[in-house]
């Protein structure tokens, strides 16, 4: 018998919440195939989950492509007990100044991509019997704000989209889950791509990695007559 296996779209750097994930649910015992947009980036998260002892495969995926989206799905069958849809950066700029390819570019990677995935494991885990599907959000999510136009329309989209999948599948067994991550991740992202910014905030206002998928995990772990939709996750000087 197969074991279970996990999808997690969205894997980037080491130390991020993408692989992050792929290492805790590969420890759990489940076979994780680690999705994204660069094939070196995933193919080591992979390569070091193996290297520790667990199941792991990369697969360089397009978030907005149906076609890497549907063949993802194919490939995990139906052992897929989890998938998480973790693509989206955050997309700056003000509305009067905005190029109409860069919002649709936001809304592709922030919210269709999280269509298709949705969709495909929908197809997926109702012919399995059920299994959970997370969603990465942010407090855009919840709230425009101004210079965010952009991001927040896709995560608020993204989060409606997600709501509306959880009420419609949850019959079949399926637990769909929003994670809100309110702030800055202490994370490759931050630390090394924005140093500056990392060291002026400083790290206890940076979210702990570990602490966030915590949450993953407590919501992949819930029994049927105790679903949670949403967790929110930020430090505790966060003003919000």
């Amino acid at each position: 018998m197969s074991i279970p296996s996990a999808i997690v779209m969205g894997v980037g750097p080491d130390r991020g919440l993408g692989a992050t994930l792929c290492r805790r649910f590969a420890a759990e015992g489940l076979h994780v195939i680690a999705a994204g947009r660069t094939e070196e980036r995933v193919e080591a998260v992979a390569a070091a989950i193996r290297d520790a002892g667990h199941s792991a495969e990369g697969v360089p995926a397009d978030a907005t492509s149906e076609l890497d989206t549907v063949q993802l799905f194919e490939r995990a069958g139906r052992s897929l007990s989890l998938a998480i849809y973790n693509s989206g950066n955050n997309t700056p700029g003000r509305i009067a100044e905005m190029d109409a390819g860069y919002f649709e570019r936001s809304w592709r990677v922030g919210c269709f991509g999280g269509f298709l995935f949705g969709r495909e494991a929908a197809r997926v885990m109702r012919e399995r019997g059920g299994g959970t599907v997370l969603f990465t959000g942010a407090s855009a999510s919840l709230r425009g704000r101004a210079n965010f136009a952009a991001f927040n329309a896709a995560k608020g989209a993204l989060r409606n989209f997600a709501q509306a999948l959880a009420k419609e599948h949850g019959p079949d067994g399926i637990h769909v889950g929003h994670v809100v991550v309110d702030g800055p991740i202490a994370g490759d992202k931050v630390i090394l791509g924005i140093p500056d910014y990392a060291n002026e905030i400083g790290e206890e206002r940076m979210i702990d990695i570990e602490g966030i998928v915590d949450g993953y995990l407590y919501l992949y772990r819930q029994p049927r007559r105790a679903w949670t939709f949403e967790l929110d996750v930020r430090t505790s000087l966060e003003r919000w």
